[in-house]
């Protein structure tokens, strides 16, 4: 399960998604801090494979969380040196142009 929020403005689609259990955290390491707000991340909950099919469509995609930053990587849109790990938790930011 994972909670997805599409966001349009124009042209641009943004993508924001992070896995059950996240929503409402906040992880710190050194001066990073990673604040999963529900205002943000908050949306519909639905499957990876449901994530995976909004990929194509969406300019900036804003990941959090071991499933959805890996159905990226399985997707073919980013690769694992690519990802941030804060405090244990992998993060992931696209943005196509």
């Amino acid at each position: 399960m994972v909670h997805i929020r599409e966001i349009q403005h124009g042209h641009e689609v943004l993508l924001a998604a992070c896995d059950h259990g996240l929503l409402g955290q906040v992880y710190r390491e050194g001066e990073i801090v990673l604040d999963i707000k529900e205002s943000f991340y908050g949306g519909e909950t639905g499957d990876v494979e449901a994530l995976t099919e909004l990929f194509h469509q969406a300019t900036i995609i804003n990941l959090v969380g071991e499933n959805c930053v890996a159905a990226a990587i399985d997707s073919g849109l980013a690769c694992e040196e690519e990802v941030l790990v804060i405090d244990g938790v992998p993060h992931l930011q696209i943005v196509r142009m």
